[in-house]
């Protein structure tokens, strides 16, 4: 297969400029950018299956250069429904810095922040040299634009296109890129982008959309809709980034192989075949799970994330690290507790059961177990060697029950 071949049925490629971008793609050589706004002090899973196509074109013989946008960050992409809330220079900054640092570690390209070029810009010279070249009715009938003037939509917001055709155009001038890659909610202000430098430099440029990915309700990756995979495992562990891709359902897990691997076709259709086949092996998930986990953060988190996998099935906590526990409970309530104290008074106090009568039924009945042990015994005491690294306690109700106690 050609670039463009395999870039069309990986599912990556939806809008593109120009047929002509068809061979440029397939022949290399071409300097392009792909750009994010630093809204958080990560990037997550949303921004991967964008940025990948970073080294996938890299791979064939393109350049690639990502911008952070320190400067349109603090403006606002505009949303289909409602205006987005304003962040402060110092948070917006603050998240550039943390943002570029991870791109650079986890993609080793060139990054560049829009904030170095639009700084200086005073507002006569912005209006001269750049909306003079925007067609009010042009920009109205963008996609974006034209599904906010019902509920409508601030200056600022309105010249977010002219801002990011703004970049597209230096960018252009100062490092030869002849080329912009986007989510498909970007298609207007790229285009906008295009026309701005052929209408200042009679230059043809390129530009091509990628569909957006989605989760099995057809919501986007992304924090506004309140469920981020973040590329930071400090605040999305290994093990959660696990779990998630593990459980992706069967109608979405070869999608995202082609998407999210570098796996090739015929290792995706076996994968495929075998989904079909034997779905309730969940080989194609596995698989998922370790090649985006490989590649954000390397073999060792990886196998750690399975092991603790295996771990929280078999019961096996007393071999774990308090950061395992964290990884594995952390979003979940954890009880301040005291130790040297009777089991039945200890799982009441922790809010296992609702009462010491409760207590006794559920482990004379065998459903307490204490770091993987069942409780037998209504007379244990709780002392400190119960403690897993010297902090934490976890209490197992039922099957699925999981109450973290630390002291």
């Amino acid at each position: 297969m050609t670039l463009f071949e395999e870039l069309k049925w990986r599912g990556i490629i939806k809008d593109i400029s120009s047929p002509e971008l068809e061979e440029k793609l397939n022949n290399g050589g071409m300097t392009f950018y792909i750009g994010t706004d630093p809204t958080a002090d990560s990037m997550h899973v949303g921004h991967l299956s964008t940025f990948l196509i970073s080294k996938r074109l890299k791979d064939a013989g393109h350049h690639p250069i990502l911008l952070v946008g320190g400067a349109t960050g603090m403006i606002g992409d505009p949303r289909p429904t409602t205006e987005r809330s304003m962040i402060s220079k110092e948070q917006v900054a603050k998240n550039f810095e943390a943002m570029k640092k991870q791109a650079e570690e986890i993609f080793g390209f060139e990054v560049v922040n829009n904030y170095d070029w639009i700084k200086d810009i005073n507002t006569i010279d912005f209006l001269r040299d750049y909306g003079k070249f925007f067609n009010i009715n042009y920009m109205l009938d963008k996609d974006i634009i034209r599904r906010r003037l019902d509920s409508g939509i601030t200056y600022t917001e309105f010249s977010y296109m002219i801002l990011q055709a703004l970049d597209f155009k230096h960018l252009h001038d100062t490092k030869g890129v002849t080329l912009q890659c986007a989510g498909s909610d970007q298609w207007g202000n790229i285009t906008a982008g295009i026309d701005l430098i052929r209408k200042t430099t009679g230059d043809e440029v390129y530009a091509f959309t990628m569909p957006l990915v989605t989760d099995s309700q057809g919501k986007k990756f992304g924090k506004s809709e309140g469920n981020a995979l973040w590329l930071d495992k400090t605040k999305t562990s290994s093990y959660k980034l696990y779990q998630f891709f593990i459980n992706v359902e069967d109608s979405m897990v070869i999608d995202y192989l082609k998407i999210y691997t570098f796996l090739s076709k015929e290792e995706i259709e076996e994968y495929e075949r075998k989904n079909n086949e034997h779905p309730e092996l969940r080989e194609a998930h596995k698989a998922l799970a370790r090649e985006i986990i490989t590649f954000l953060h390397g073999k060792e988190e990886y196998e750690k994330a399975v092991k603790l996998t295996e771990n929280l099935f078999n019961n096996k906590f007393k071999e774990m690290t308090k950061q395992d526990i964290m990884d594995l409970f952390g979003d979940q309530d954890i009880k301040e507790v005291e130790s040297n104290v009777n089991v039945i008074d200890f799982i009441t106090n922790m809010g296992v059961v609702s009462s010491k009568r409760e207590a006794r039924e559920f482990i004379g009945n065998g459903a307490i177990s204490i770091n993987g042990d069942k409780v037998e015994n209504t007379d244990l005491l709780i002392t400190d060697d119960m403690f897993i690294d010297n902090t934490f306690i976890i209490v197992k109700k039922g099957k699925k029950n999981y109450f973290i106690g630390k002291k």
